[in-house]
């Protein structure tokens, strides 16, 4: 980046002080919460968080240096539920993710499920190429069981995620069955579930950070006691 479009160090001093200023207003809101939801929290920690990224591309274009937090972006939370209280309609909407780790093992299991299906010797050809393989495993087998028996289909899992939506009234029949996630309203989302790797990876980093910090007192033989003289009673 050139001297010319670097910010200036009165704009990062500038957005320092909104980004306490937003701090004070979120603390505030906070104090003054009328509930779990309350939607002036929300946009407290909203306005803190475009506060606190702004100040950081400043300090970075001006300093090359970062914060040392991070504020998860708007894009990444849910707003305030505003569905019915008592809703006489849920849609539950699950991904799942999977990679093809063994196209071979995915064969032959839908070869299997095909033996069995067209004992008559009708030869359908869809399990000879992984796409119809899946379209097999998939036709036969429900979502819950893939999930359960991935590995055995030559499957591995990734992200996941399950929202459960609130509704006024139960939907049409073939109503969204075009287009099943488009109509998602966030402010409907009852409750909502995420699986990913990347929540394991931060766990095993913690878990190596307190082994870490074991091996340290190891060394420095804070938990023992057998470099320790007994004390003299006498004394």
């Amino acid at each position: 980046m050139s001297d010319a479009a670097q910010p200036t160090a009165a704009e990062v001093r500038a957005a320092a002080e909104a980004v306490k200023t937003a701090l004070d207003r979120h603390l505030a809101a906070v104090e003054r919460r009328s509930g779990e939801d309350d939607p002036a929290v929300y946009e407290a920690f909203n306005e803190l968080a475009a506060a606190a990224e702004a100040y950081d591309e400043l300090l970075y274009d001006r300093y090359d240096e970062v914060t040392p937090f991070e504020i998860p972006g708007t894009e990444d939370t849910l707003p305030p539920y505003a569905g019915p209280e008592e809703p006489s309609a849920i849609s539950v909407l699950i991904r799942r993710d999977y990679s093809v780790a063994e196209p071979q093992r995915l064969l032959a299991q839908a070869e299997r499920v095909e033996a069995v299906e067209y004992a008559d010797g009708a030869d359908t050809e869809a399990s000879g190429t992984v796409h119809g393989a899946l379209g097999v495993l998939f036709g036969e087998f429900e979502p819950d069981e893939i999930a359960s028996r991935h590995k055995e289909f030559g499957l591995e899992e990734g992200d996941a995620t399950l929202w459960v939506t609130a509704a006024d009234e139960p939907a049409d029949p073939g109503e969204w069955l075009e287009a099943p996630f488009e109509q998602v309203d966030p402010q409907r989302v009852v409750c909502r579930f995420d699986v990913s790797a990347v929540f394991d990876e931060e766990i095993d980093d913690e878990i190596d950070d307190m082994a870490g910090d074991d091996d340290l007192e190891d060394e420095l033989d804070l938990d023992g006691d057998e470099d320790l003289e007994p004390l003299d009673a006498d004394r």
